[in-house]
C-alpha cells in the first residue's frame, strides 16, 4: 500500500517512519515534515517519533553496514531535495539487497545520496577555515549561513581547538545554535537571535583584522575570479574581512544582554548512541 507519511523533522523521526513503513507493509512515495504539509492524493498519517523504533532501525543498519549507517546519518544533514526519500530508498535496498551496491557510485540509489554527503563534507571543510568569532562579555560568537546542517560535523573541530574557551556558533539558515563550555557542548533551536554589539575592544580587533587583510593584498595581482572559488562568495556576508562600517562601530551592551536563554523544543538531528559520526578529514 503506498503512503505519505508526516514527522516531526527528527532524525529519530525520520527513522521511526521506516521502522512503520515495515510494520505496517506500507511503501512510502514521499515522507513530509509536519510543517512541509502538501496536498496529495495518496493516503497519508503522522507518525509519531519513538526513540525505541529509532534505535532498532539504526543498530540494523549498523550491523549490515557501519559505513552505510554514516552515510544515512549524514545524508540527513544535507540539504538535498526530498532527502528523507531518497534516504528511504537507500535504506529499502540496503535491507533488500545487502551492502554490496555501495561500491558502485553510480548506482541510481546511492548516487544522489554520496553527491549530497560530498557537498556537505566540502562545506564543513570550507567553514573551518571561514568562520570569525567575536570576544562578546568572555564568550566566543560567530553567525554563519550554511546550506547544509553544519554544525554537528563542526563540533568536534572547534570544540577540540576552543577548549579551554566558551563559544557558541548561531546557523542562521537553519537557526539552530552550537554552545560549548565547561568541556560540555549541545546544539538547540534558536528563534529571534541577535548577535550582540561589540565593546571598544572587539571593534578595535575586528579593523585590525580588516587592516590586515587589506594590507597584504597586493593590487596588482587582484584577481577576482580566483578568489571567489577559493573563497565562495556566498560566505563573505559572516565574515569580517567583508562587513560594512557599521561592524566596526563600538556599543556599549544592552543591560539584558547577558545571554540567550536555550529554548526548550525538539533536539535537531545529532548522532544516536551506538554511531558517532567522524569528523571529515
Amino acid at each position: 500500500m503506498e503512503m505519505v507519511y508526516y514527522y516531526d523533522g527528527s532524525f529519530e523521526g525520520f527513522l521511526s517512519c521506516i521502522f512503520e513503513s515495515y510494520a505496517k507493509k506500507e511503501v512510502l512515495t514521499a515522507i513530509y515534515r509536519d510543517e512541509d504539509a502538501v496536498p496529495t492524493l495518496f493516503d497519508c498519517r503522522t507518525v509519531v517519533t519513538d526513540q525505541d523504533h529509532a534505535n532498532r532501525v539504526l543498530r540494523k543498519l549498523i550491523k549490515i553496514s557501519p559505513s552505510a549507517a554514516e552515510l544515512i546519518q549524514k545524508g540527513f544533514l544535507t540539504c538535498m531535495e526530498e532527502k528523507e526519500l531518497h534516504l528511504y530508498r537507500l535504506v529499502v535496498k540496503l535491507l533488500g539487497e545487502g551492502p554490496s551496491f555501495l561500491r558502485k557510485l553510480s548506482d541510481e540509489t546511492l548516487y544522489p545520496v554520496a553527491t549530497a554527503v560530498r557537498h556537505l563534507h566540502g562545506e564543513v571543510h570550507l567553514l573551518k577555515g571561514f568562520i570569525r568569532f567575536s570576544e562578546l562579555g568572555g564568550v566566543l560568537g560567530s553567525e554563519i549561513e550554511p546550506k547544509n546542517r553544519v554544525l554537528p560535523l563542526l563540533r568536534t573541530h572547534f570544540c577540540a581547538r576552543y577548549r579551554e574557551d566558551a563559544f557558541f556558533i548561531y546557523d542562521r539558515t537553519h537557526k539552530e545554535a552550537l554552545f560549548y563550555a565547561g568541556g560540555k557542548a549541545i546544539i538547540r533551536p534558536i528563534e529571534g537571535f541577535q548577535m550582540a554589539p561589540p565593546d571598544e575592544r572587539e571593534a578595535n580587533y575586528r579593523l585590525l583584522w580588516k587592516r590586515f587583510y587589506d594590507s597584504i593584498a597586493i593590487k596588482e595581482r587582484e584577481n577576482p575570479r580566483l578568489r571567489m572559488n577559493n573563497m565562495p562568495k556566498r560566505y563573505w556576508n559572516t565574515m569580517t574581512e567583508f562587513q560594512d562600517e557599521s561592524y566596526f562601530k563600538a556599543e556599549s551592551f544592552p543591560a539584558d544582554a547577558a545571554g540567550h536563554a536555550v529554548p526548550a523544543g525538539k533536539p535537531v538531528p545529532e548522532i544516536l548512541p551506538g554511531c558517532e559520526l567522524s569528523d571529515p578529514g
